[in-house]
């Protein structure tokens, strides 16, 4: 938005089109960062599926297991003046495609990965099945919200081994009974539940990931921000490419942080100026010792 919103009116504004997809998004980002990584999802058999194809290829994307049939799902996100999000709209049907029976196919593949990384678009169905894999094989499978309407189809079924779950402090919730009234009600019942780590994005208070033997705290960066679009899938991918280099929860943290504030100071949802050197060369940046 170029001026503050008035609703039921119209209001000056300018648009961008980037790719998208909160699991794309984070594969594009880690794979610049020097991390191998395989996306399966589906791509639309349109236009705008094949441009986001492209994209991919151009990014060095592995896309092999994936899926091209349908009409490619949008998400538009109105931005306020300060960057923050005002509303989202979402058109996903096609993530139906993604079924148990399409990654029993692609075992093999799943087999060679060192994470396992889940958004909640997809169906209940193929999340119990990654969960299931990942308890047989030993896989960490981490479960990315995305947003409230998506989480709250995870709150009933059983999360046992589940290494991660990243919500925001509405999808936490949402992943919840409504027994658990507060925060550490919330988090505790995750944890009862068997999920292993919460790591909970707080914004501009920062994030903290809690286990049954720990919390860790840590700030956010003070910056200007562009555009808030793919900060927490920034985040993320941060974190995981921390976890690559064997680093303790604590410096992924900080690279998440760090990830996630370049992209704040951008448009669109990937950090493209930036390789695995110069992110970590970053990090003191932000977080001077």
């Amino acid at each position: 938005m170029k001026e503050e919103m008035i609703l039921a009116s119209t209001v000056e504004a300018s648009i961008n089109k980037t790719a998208g997809g909160v699991a794309r998004n984070i594969a594009h980002q880690l794979t610049l960062l020097g991390v191998e990584v395989q996306l399966i999802t589906v791509f639309g058999n349109d236009a705008d599926g094949d441009w986001l194809k492209q994209v991919c290829f151009n990014a060095g994307l592995n896309i092999e297991g994936s899926i091209t049939k349908g009409l490619s799902g949008k998400y538009t996100a109105i931005l306020n003046m300060d960057g923050s999000l005002f509303t989202g709209f979402l058109t996903n049907a096609a993530t139906k495609l993604i079924t148990p029976q399409h990654l029993e196919k692609h075992k093999a593949l799943l087999q060679s990965a060192s994470y396992l990384l889940a958004d909640a678009n997809i169906s209940v169905e193929a999340g119990e099945w990654l969960l299931s894999f990942s308890n047989e094989t030993g896989i960490p499978l981490i479960l990315e919200p995305v947003s409230v309407p998506p989480a709250r189809k995870f709150r009933d079924i059983n999360l046992e081994g589940l290494h991660l779950v990243t919500p925001n402090e509405d999808e936490l919730p949402a992943l919840c009974s409504e027994k658990a009234l507060c925060t550490q009600h919330q988090v505790e019942e995750l944890l009862a539940k068997g999920v292993e780590n919460v790591w909970l994005h707080n914004g501009k208070s920062g994030s903290a990931i809690y286990n049954k033997e720990r919390s860790i705290r840590l700030h956010a960066p003070e910056i200007e921000v562009v555009d808030c679009t793919g900060a927490g899938d920034g985040s993320l991918s941060g974190f995981i490419f921390g976890k690559t280099l064997g680093k303790k929860d604590e410096d992924c943290l900080k690279l998440a942080h760090t990830l996630s504030a370049e992209i704040l100071q951008v448009n669109g949802t990937i950090a493209t100026h930036l390789d695995q050197e110069k992110l970590l060369g970053l990090v003191s940046k932000y977080y001077p010792d």
